[in-house]
């Protein structure tokens, strides 16, 4: 199957240029049932007009982009006029540093994510060395790339043989956990108690984790469902479940350290000696 690139140009490291196709990481139109909108009295779907106080109804065709730099006053910026802003490093993902994979924490990540893959035979020795290399020394990639008409921060990874990059929020537009400080009280949980739940991670721990068992469970009924109706099936409300206990602590966590061990062996809770507090 061929894919179709969302973007083309150069992957950069100092003198040593890659050319590069980018392409989503995202599959199209999976998990996505959309619903449109209806007139609740005759069930016909609601239409949106594009339509000039002056002139009426508009084509597409008869739309330009403008920038409101005052009150009804408008500049118009047409798509061409953009292309002569751009320069070949606009053309190029620059990669400016290379990291360990713990030194960014995820909370940057914006959820984009493209492959990266060579465009053409003279891309694929380079490409090749620099995924080697990345991989073997466990090194992840900083670079700047202009991507949908933006300037952005993106993060270049090695994934089963292929780079990928994530494009990323830029500092300021993360909130830091810091900020709920004073939100969270200062509490010393007891030895036992972190025993026991040190034993109830390490049982609920999968050695050989495989993400693709988790299906979209909700999509599947929210399908069920829309099918039933289509038939005039009448549709009924699944029993409800029991409201979760609360109980000691202790409780739960011995509780629930069984539970774990039903699915296999359970550990032995570590020994932690009691800390000394200070103040």
């Amino acid at each position: 199957m061929a894919f179709r690139s969302t973007w083309e140009g150069f992957l950069k490291l100092n003198l040593l240029s890659i050319p590069v196709k980018a392409f989503s990481a995202a599959v199209s139109e999976r998990g996505k049932i959309s619903f449109n909108q209806l007139h609740a009295n005759c069930g016909e779907r609601i239409r949106y007009q594009k339509v000039c106080p002056v002139h009426g109804d508009v084509t597409k065709d008869d739309i330009v982009p403008g920038y409101q730099y005052a009150k009804n006053q408008y500049v118009i910026v047409m798509p061409e006029e953009l292309d002569k802003l751009r320069t070949e490093n606009d053309k190029a993902i620059n990669i400016d540093v290379f990291i360990q994979p713990k030194d960014l924490d995820p909370v940057y990540f914006s959820g984009r994510t493209y492959y990266l893959l060579p465009d053409g035979k003279v891309g694929d020795k380079p490409y090749a060395v620099l995924y080697r290399v990345m991989d073997e020394t466990h090194r992840y990639a900083v670079a700047k790339v202009v991507f949908s008409n933006r300037e952005q921060v993106a993060i270049i990874r090695p994934v089963e043989g292929v780079l990928a990059m994530t494009l990323l929020s830029y500092d300021d537009q993360v909130r830091k956990p810091s900020a709920f400080k004073d939100e969270l009280p200062h509490v010393e949980p007891a030895a036992k108690e972190l025993e026991l739940a040190e034993a109830l991670v390490k049982a609920s721990t999968e050695k050989d984790f495989d993400f693709s068992k988790y299906q979209d469970e909700y999509e599947a009924k929210l399908a069920t469902l829309i099918e039933a109706k289509a038939k005039g099936q009448e549709i009924t409300r699944p029993a409800a479940a029991d409201e979760p206990a609360i109980v000691n602590l202790m409780d739960a966590l011995r509780k629930s350290l069984g539970q774990a061990g039903k699915r296999g062996r359970v550990p032995r809770p570590a020994h932690r000696s009691k800390r000394r507090k200070t103040g």
